[in-house]
């Protein structure tokens, strides 16, 4: 199969010199036989041709597969899905999203469907999925690979993602919610760098512009919390590709990282996290309208670490959960699903 570059896929170029404009394996509408073809439905793309030869696919860390599951009726009405970081916060989604729906008694116990595994939690209410992915790049990756495919297997169309979860914020007070415009590396180049065979696979890290404006609009109608739209920076680690000065090393000081939070808000980031690069290359390539909203626990020019109150913090991080439901809500309504 002829190497098609996927800065070509994305119909953008980054400026990067030739040598570095490195390859990737994706033929641009390339579709492995989705029965919805052809419908005015968006199905979820897989883009591996050798998932058409297995006789069973394994999601290994979701516990789940397509001989021992049967994944379109278990999953085949989602519309949305939802992933953050951490277990306890999706399960409490979840159980948030239910009650705003009434479909379910929020105090009703909701089963963790990945129980036969510690890595992932995931919980389901109506055409909600709620899912955990860990921190950092690597965790969320391998999540989204598995989700993707169960998305696909369960022939799930028309869905939307959303991440949702907490940041370091730029120049913004505490508690304002940042919906990605687009995410950024270190250098503040909207890319998504990975090592694929041993060459350097560039991918575009585009979000849904009109997914970001119909949460905004959200947000100044419920008017509860600011919200803004702005580019996301992904960093590889929380301490020194933060510019942190607290970590276990440091070899910089105070103004040398002061100087590049100012840079970084020069170039129009906001807020700092580490997953929203991969999170977005990927559900681009499977033709997922997605957006990533997260809440700034604080102001990185101002600080480092977090001084508030246990129950501020617990506060702030349920922003992006209100947020969020009310846009799951108000588009269920709208669509005459509730």
């Amino acid at each position: 199969m002829k190497a098609i570059s996927d800065i070509r896929h994305s119909k953008l170029r980054f400026g990067l010199a030739p040598s570095l404009q490195t390859t990737d394996y994706y033929p641009d509408t390339m579709d492995l036989g989705h029965e919805n073809q052809g419908s005015s439905s968006c199905p979820v793309y897989v883009h591996n041709p050798h998932l058409k030869t297995m006789k069973e696919d394994v999601l290994y860390h979701f516990n789940l597969g397509t001989s021992t599951h049967n994944l379109p009726a278990l999953f085949g009405d989602v519309k949305f899905v939802c992933v953050g970081g951490s277990p306890w916060r999706m399960k409490s989604f979840i159980e948030y999203i239910a009650g705003e729906l009434g479909l379910e008694d929020p105090k009703s116990e909701y089963p963790n469907i990945c129980a036969g595994t510690d890595r992932y939690a995931m919980y389901k209410v109506g055409p909600v999925l709620s899912v955990s992915h860990g921190m950092g790049i690597p965790s969320i990756s391998i999540m989204l690979h598995e989700l993707l495919k169960l998305l696909h297997h369960a022939h799930c169309t028309d869905v939307t993602i959303i991440r949702i979860g907490t940041s370091g914020g730029i120049g913004l007070e505490p508690g304002t919610i940042v919906i990605t415009k687009q995410s950024v590396d270190a250098t503040f180049l909207p890319k998504f760098e990975q090592v694929i065979l041993g060459k350097n696979v560039v991918r575009s890290t585009d979000l849904d512009t009109e997914l970001a404006e119909q949460l905004l609009q959200c947000s100044n109608r419920l008017n509860q919390f600011k919200s803004v739209i702005a580019n996301t920076m992904c960093t590889m680690d929380f301490y020194e590709g933060q510019a942190r000065l607290d970590g276990a090393f440091c070899s910089y000081t105070q103004e040398d990282k002061q100087d590049y939070l100012a840079k970084a808000y020069a170039s129009g980031v906001r807020n700092i996290e580490m997953e929203s690069s991969v999170f977005a290359s990927m559900c681009k390539l499977s033709g997922l309208k997605a957006a990533v909203v997260c809440v700034t626990l604080l102001d990185r020019q101002k600080g480092d670490q977090l001084s508030g109150s246990h129950q501020v913090l617990h506060d702030l991080q349920q922003r992006p959960q209100i947020l969020v439901g009310h846009f799951i809500k108000s588009q269920l309504e709208s669509s005459g699903k509730i």
